[in-house]
């Protein structure tokens, strides 16, 4: 896949490009929004890795323009979490999806595939794990015909859980992605999450395992 990767920060965009590209992807970086938005505008790309805060036009002044232009390329905003209030902020302003930094890039290249794999011209980013139907733009879970309600902490560790589907996943990651840096919070925290998480989505083929001393695990039953 033809990725846009717009990103300022050397060690980051260096990381993310060698990534994407051992992947087997071809990777465009650019490091200022000017740039950016010309070749946004101007080239062909699959998907577009897009940072809020770049010398130059910023993400959000570039999200508008692709959006005003018409661009049906997916976006995914990568934001530290004081530069904006909510998800749904984003989606509104035109991402698909976000992720917050610090992240692991192994979650930034799924994220990017479910991206890719959306028909062009779709507005919703779904995703199957299990029996469960996950709508990743639209912050919607289904079991069936039945939506389940999940909090906003509910479905972002569902979001990071399917993500690395078959792998765990630490708990000092989820603390760091689910709560706010100037937050107060103990593991217990992140037990009570998942414990919320788990009686929510029982019945489904969705198993989200325990790793003793390490984090949690989620992984689809047959």
């Amino acid at each position: 896949m033809r990725i846009l990767l717009i990103e300022d920060h050397e060690d980051l965009g260096e990381a993310i490009e060698r990534r994407l590209r051992d992947a087997g992807h071809s990777v465009e970086w650019l490091r200022n929004g000017d740039d950016g938005i010309e070749m946004a505008l101007r080239e062909q790309f699959d998907v577009i890795a897009l940072d809020l805060t770049l010398p130059g036009r910023d993400g959000i002044s570039i999200l508008g323009e692709l959006r005003r232009s018409k661009s049906e390329t997916p976006v995914l905003v990568m934001t530290a979490r004081a530069e904006i209030d909510d998800k749904v902020s984003l989606l509104d302003r035109g991402a698909d999806d976000y992720l917050v930094k610090p992240f692991d890039l192994r979650e930034l290249e799924a994220r990017l595939r479910v991206l890719m794999r959306r028909p062009a011209g779709q507005v919703t980013s779904v995703t199957t794990v299990g029996d469960l139907r996950i709508d990743l733009a639209n912050g919607l879970v289904a079991l069936g015909d039945r939506t389940i309600d999940l909090g906003r902490r509910e479905f972002r560790l569902l979001e990071i859980l399917v993500a690395r589907v078959g792998q765990v996943v630490p708990k000092e990651r989820l603390m760091a992605q689910l709560f706010n840096f100037d937050e107060d919070v103990s593991v217990n925290a992140l037990e009570l999450q998942v414990s919320r998480l788990r009686r929510k989505i029982e019945g489904s083929r969705l198993d989200i395992e325990t790793v003793r001393g390490v984090g949690y695990l989620a992984k689809a039953l047959k």
